[in-house]
């Protein structure tokens, strides 16, 4: 197991929590991670681009002019392709992006990205951003810079943990997500990965073992 500091609103060390080897020491199959994101980005597209054939914009009923003895091509529509105002060929129509994904290729992937961050040590633990029970952009950002200083940061909160996601949520460099939606995409693309100790053990399903400073 990998051992990391839990700390405090402070910034402080107040203990240190056991993260479970098979998820935060797993062997990272970068093939499935990219086909796991690609998949992911496919299923957030709209999909719902369209440009009209000749058949559905509007005039072109008359033929431009006659077929014979101008010397010109012979034209039965100013909508055909060829003319500005006309159809397209062959473009984009509504369509679905996403791709099937199953359920163990996520998270297989999820575990090696995670892997991957805690092994180059940039998964952290925290017992929450703000003291007392009032929301605070300032206090919470105080927190976090005592914990990271990365461009990017993914913050794992509970999914009843609405103090810290208030305080949290207008910071442009912080992107907040619940346990249960972790997901690969988010975790490859922050530099570090944040969890508050609640978190922590939602993902897991477990309460994480942890040992307090001071050895009780």
């Amino acid at each position: 197991m990998t051992t990391v500091d839990v700390l405090s609103v402070e910034g402080t060390k107040s203990g240190s929590v056991e993260l479970p080897a098979d998820i935060f020491d797993a062997q990272a199959n970068i093939a499935l991670m990219h086909q796991v994101v690609v998949a992911q980005l496919a299923a957030a597209r709209q999909g719902t681009h369209k440009t009209k054939t000749r058949g559905e914009v509007s005039g072109g009923g008359k033929k431009p002019y006659k077929q014979k003895g101008t010397g010109r091509a012979r034209q039965g529509s100013t909508r055909a392709p060829q003319f500005a105002g006309g159809g397209v060929v062959h473009g984009p129509v509504p369509r679905d992006y996403s791709q099937r994904t199953p359920k163990k290729m996520k998270a297989a992937a999820l575990r090696g990205a995670l892997s991957d961050r805690a092994r180059a040590g940039q998964v952290h633990v925290i017992e929450g951003f703000v003291a007392g029970e009032k929301p605070s952009t300032k206090a919470a950002l105080a927190t976090l810079a005592k914990l990271t200083d990365a461009r990017r940061v993914l913050v794992v909160l509970g999914s009843t943990d609405e103090l810290n996601w208030v305080s949290l949520r207008n910071e442009p460099r912080v992107h907040l997500i619940e346990a249960g939606q972790l997901n690969t995409y988010d975790v490859l693309v922050a530099d570090d990965v944040v969890f508050t100790k609640e978190a922590l053990d939602e993902f897991l399903g477990v309460p994480a073992e942890t040992t307090e400073e001071g050895g009780k």
